[in-house]
């Protein structure tokens, strides 16, 4: 009995507790079911029929290694739940701004198993979000204070020459922050 609880603390504090726990409000998302998790929500505030949303993630937290980074993971729930909701994928345009110790979880996995040990759990779920059109860019200043480069990245994610340059650019073109 102590040893399944002790297994399921540990599961819970890997990052991968939101796959392997079921919660009967949620199911998995239409365009990420690997990733997404999402309730059917009764809203006082229906979405209009033309709900549009540019929203950027600005993403700072490191995950443990070998685990998914959650705030990449939301990104995923985000776009399933309104797609799930009628707003149509054409109206949906996501930009993630990554910094501090999340830097890491954007390494090709061969530059991320050499520090972390572990292979980068992230590496499918960056390819899957890019392949869908999100668009993302990692902060220069906190690589280079990592001495990640770069060469270091994962194929198609972009080097900003800032976190902060990124967000005013982002907002330039009209995307809003997303405050979780």
């Amino acid at each position: 009995m102590v040893q399944t609880a002790l297994a399921f603390l540990a599961l819970a504090a890997s990052g991968t507790a939101a796959q392997a726990i079921q919660n009967p409000a949620f199911h998995p998302g239409p365009l990420f079911p690997q990733y997404s998790q999402v309730a059917t929500v009764e809203t006082a505030r229906p979405l209009p029929d033309n709900a549009a949303f540019k929203v950027a993630f600005d993403i700072a937290e490191r995950a443990d290694p070998g685990a998914l980074n959650r705030a990449l993971v939301s990104a995923t729930r985000f776009i399933d739940m309104h797609v799930e909701n009628g707003v149509p994928e054409a109206n949906i345009q996501l930009a993630l701004v990554i910094h501090g110790g999340a830097v890491k979880d954007l390494t090709r996995t061969d530059v991320y198993e050499a520090g972390a040990g572990e292979p980068n759990a992230n590496a499918e779920l960056v390819a899957a979000l890019l392949d869908y059109g999100v668009n993302i860019e990692v902060c220069g200043q906190s690589a280079a204070a990592q001495g990640v480069s770069a060469n270091d990245l994962l194929p198609g994610v972009e080097m900003a020459l800032s976190a902060m340059t990124a967000h005013a650019l982002l907002q330039q073109d009209g995307y809003t922050l997303n405050p979780f």
